[in-house]
């Protein structure tokens, strides 16, 4: 049978999609960035460079949708689907993507180690916040991950005088 909120999820997610492909052709058009991701999937689908920007914004939109999709349907299957956690999610990966692009001076090395990184961890938090929660508590499992976040953070954040970490 279809999840029970599918009709909602397909609404949400059309929407935060149609919310995010705007803020990325808008952030490029505005000089916040200088990659247009909607070009550049045009121009996979034609060489015109003056179409390959609404091309690809509706390759991106439809791509997103799909991605809502699957993102509901697992939620649903954990019995937690809801709106904040799509949000949540939908949030990191724009966020994160950009920010590597912007700070890294070798942005393709960058991004290939968030990538890299970033499926090393979807495969491991699991294993190891049970593993921490077992041994102590959740409690434990979450200040675990926090203290990694902020030495990460340490570790791989530019030094610049007045920041939070600054030495």
């Amino acid at each position: 049978p279809p999840p029970r909120h599918l009709a909602s999820a397909l609404r949400g997610g059309f929407v935060a999609t149609v919310v995010l492909t705007t803020m990325l052709s808008a952030s490029e058009g505005l000089g916040f960035s200088r990659m247009s991701i909607a070009h550049m999937l045009g121009t996979w689908f034609t060489p015109d460079r003056n179409r390959a920007g609404a091309v690809g914004f509706v390759v991106h939109l439809v791509n997103g949708w799909l991605f809502s999709l699957v993102y509901a349907l697992i939620f649903e299957s954990w019995g937690r689907a809801t709106w904040w956690l799509g949000a949540g999610i939908g949030l990191y990966h724009p966020a994160g993507t950009s920010l590597v692009a912007t700070v890294a001076e070798r942005r393709g090395i960058a991004l290939a180690a968030q990538g890299i990184a970033g499926n090393v961890g979807v495969a491991l938090s699991p294993v190891l916040s049970v593993a921490i929660a077992i041994v102590f508590d959740w409690r434990g499992a979450y200040a675990a991950f926090g203290v990694a976040a902020a030495s990460l953070y340490q570790l791989a954040s530019p030094r610049q005088e007045g920041g939070w970490f600054s030495s």
